[in-house]
């Protein structure tokens, strides 16, 4: 049996050599040609950092993008920069096998630093002709004495997405630090914001709480967060506050704008629209079933807008809805808020400044802040609010407001069939929640 089996093979062999030879269906042996690999950048040379120190100077490079939206620039370069400690700079690449001639940098300081050392900085450069850049880096010279004293930064976004395959919405969500361990209210907003239609939640993180890191790297595992490493404390001493005035430190709340525009880019030829919020934050539509047919009705309506303005509405987490129908002794012991509890809120005092948070066409946008974009290819809307707002769980903001002044919107309800146990199996299965608790 074995003898027939080998003999099989051995005729099969046979007869494909000769259709082979006979028919010529494989070209001769000197026609074929095997490509070289292109040359790359040695990995010692590559910065592995979300953070990188930019060599003779008080700077930091966080990442490099194409964007040739800008005319005579190819690669913008998002940074942290010392604002009195800018000297002119200049781009140098690594082209696919050899390095570049270096072309003139133009360092774009962003306008909202609320006085703080450093500020979110862009960096634009033009690639030189003849280079098919990967990587760059910035120079204090014209000529580079030691190119191995540098990092350098891997060019992202050089292939655009084609557009039936992009995500619809992606999150931003910036700077987690401290020991913040709001368990249930992210699970509560992350499980909403997949019932809303949201397809990634971009989360950087400097430091949190031991629970809430188990959950977003169970999220994380599933594919629908992205964690960012943020280990800003490394190299500043970054502020807690947004004022400098009174709060001090080197950089305004943990590098908040520089994370929100790093996302930004991030997602820009991944993604259709960007949601820039606070992790306790939650976008959520009115007059629609989620964002998809939200943005469907208002892109129309608006085609030239690059920024959908969305007032925040704050829910003072002290005042309760008084049945306790959404209180669950199985979620007692996981620490945060439970938002389902809280269905009243404050009326926006108009007469003072109040924020506003956005959904952008990142494709628009050249500079965001927290409450709003500074430099936009098209136009802002705000929504109104009937049509969409925030809800925002946290501490009062008009701490004199009695409860019979509060405004009653019970609009996370509707979401509840299907939140309620999706929530549970997030903390489930970030051991957070035992099985048997769960049922």
């Amino acid at each position: 049996m074995e003898k027939g089996k080998y003999r099989a093979v051995i005729l099969l062999f046979i007869v494909g050599y000769f259709f082979i030879t006979v028919f010529n269906i494989l070209p001769p042996k000197t026609n074929w040609v095997i490509p070289k690999p292109k040359p790359v950048l040695p990995s010692l040379l590559t910065s592995q950092q979300s953070i990188t120190p930019l060599t003779n100077t008080k700077h930091f490079l966080v990442s490099a993008f194409m964007d040739q939206r800008v005319e005579g620039f190819d690669v913008r370069i998002i940074g942290i920069f010392r604002r009195d400690s800018i000297h002119p700079l200049h781009c140098i690449f690594f082209c696919a096998g050899f390095f570049s001639e270096t072309t003139s940098a133009s360092v774009l300081l962003h306008s909202d630093h609320f006085g703080f050392p450093f500020g979110a900085t862009d960096v634009l450069c033009r690639i030189p002709k003849d280079c098919d850049a990967t990587h760059v880096t910035l120079l204090t010279q014209p000529h580079s004495v030691n190119i191995s004293d540098h990092l350098w930064l891997p060019i992202r976004n050089k292939k655009t997405h084609n557009k039936e395959n992009r995500l619809n919405f992606t999150v931003c969500i910036s700077s987690l630090f401290g020991d913040y361990n709001n368990v249930l209210q992210v699970a509560q907003t992350l499980e909403t914001y997949k019932l809303l239609g949201v397809n990634r939640v971009v989360i950087y993180n400097t430091s949190c709480g031991p629970d809430l890191d188990r959950l977003l790297k169970s999220y994380s595992q599933e594919g629908f967060v992205e964690m960012v490493p943020w280990p800003i404390n490394k190299y500043l001493n970054p502020s807690r506050g947004w004022n400098f005035a009174e709060h001090g430190g080197d950089l305004h709340y943990f590098g908040q704008i520089t994370t929100l525009n790093e996302c930004m880019y991030r997602s820009m030829e991944r993604s259709r629209y960007v949601l820039l919020n606070d992790i306790d934050e939650i976008i959520m539509p009115y007059k629609h079933e989620n964002l998809n047919t939200l943005m469907d009705s208002l892109q129309p309506q608006h085609p030239n807008v690059a920024e959908f303005l969305i007032e925040n509405h704050i829910f003072p987490k002290k005042h309760f809805e008084p049945s306790g129908r959404f209180h669950f002794p199985r979620w007692n012991k996981v620490p945060g808020i439970n938002i389902l509890e809280h269905i009243y809120k404050e009326d926006p005092d108009r007469k003072i400044y109040h924020p506003h948070k956005m959904i952008v066409q990142p494709r628009l946008v050249e500079q965001t802040s927290v409450h709003e974009v500074l430099k936009k290819f098209g136009l802002r809307f705000k929504v109104p609010m009937d049509v969409c707002r925030i809800v925002h769980v946290r501490g009062a903001l008009q701490g004199s407001l009695k409860l019979e002044q509060l405004k009653e919107d019970k609009r996370l309800w509707d979401f509840q069939e299907k939140l309620i146990p999706n929530v549970d199996k997030a903390l489930q299965r970030a051991g957070l929640l035992g099985m048997e608790e769960q049922s």
